[in-house]
């Protein structure tokens, strides 16, 4: 992806949750010139790898298969290994009309997906062989706003704004927004992009970027080039 169309994206999906009522933490803000000057103080977000996230999930057609992401806040791996301290994680996401989020899962991530409003948001959902590997032909079961719903291989979930549906390790699932955008809230486990991402087929996570202008922001696939 263009480093210009990653900062325009940025600027419309800041006016999209901000038209919801939501405001992003004010390290959001941060140019990359102050991101390095608060780098100090900053270790736990650089860690944690809180902020901005844009992907094209390395295919090139983000308006196809893509998705946005800000990760609110995170705590680290040691944290849910040892089983004490900060071993949650929020995000708040936009998917377009159309666009899809791949199909995949996680081995460690459990998380609620909540439509924050917009338009209506799909979830495709499959279950895991007993190994753990996508299975077409299963099914599970997953919790619709704390209620008990047991899916069909397939199943397309359609949540509404305010509704959610609770996912975990081993439950395959892809999403898009259908009939417009959606916002979208994820409570989660400690979140863990770099390794807990399972994909069906082989796709990468992160967007290889093309830098033809300067960074209105850093996105966390830029910490260690931009901040080491």
């Amino acid at each position: 992806m263009k480093r210009s169309r990653i900062n325009a994206i940025i600027a419309e999906a800041d006016e999209m949750i901000r038209a919801h009522g939501f405001v992003l933490p004010p390290f959001a803000r941060w140019s990359p010139k102050e991101f390095r000057a608060q780098a100090d103080t900053a270790k736990h977000v650089i860690a944690s790898r809180c902020g901005w996230d844009i992907t094209d999930y390395g295919a090139g057609h983000f308006e196809t298969m893509g998705l946005f992401l800000f990760t609110l806040r995170n705590g680290l791996l040691a944290d849910l290994q040892r089983g004490g301290g900060m071993c949650y994680a929020e995000k708040v996401l936009i998917s377009k009309q159309d666009q899809l989020s791949p199909m995949h899962t996680h081995v460690v991530k459990a998380e609620d997906i909540i439509n924050r409003g917009g338009a209506t948001l799909v979830v495709e959902l499959f279950g895991s062989d007993d190994q753990g590997a996508f299975a077409e032909d299963r099914g599970g079961t997953v919790w619709c706003d704390g209620l008990r719903l047991d899916y069909q291989p397939g199943q397309k979930l359609r949540l509404a704004p305010g509704q959610s549906v609770t996912l975990r390790p081993g439950d395959w699932h892809a999403f898009w927004g259908e009939g417009g955008d959606v916002l979208i809230g994820e409570v989660s486990t400690v979140n863990d992009d770099e390794t807990d991402n399972i994909f069906r087929d082989p796709i990468g996570r992160f967007a290889k970027i093309e830098e033809d202008v300067a960074p209105t922001h850093l996105l966390v696939s830029d910490y260690r080039q931009w901040l080491s």
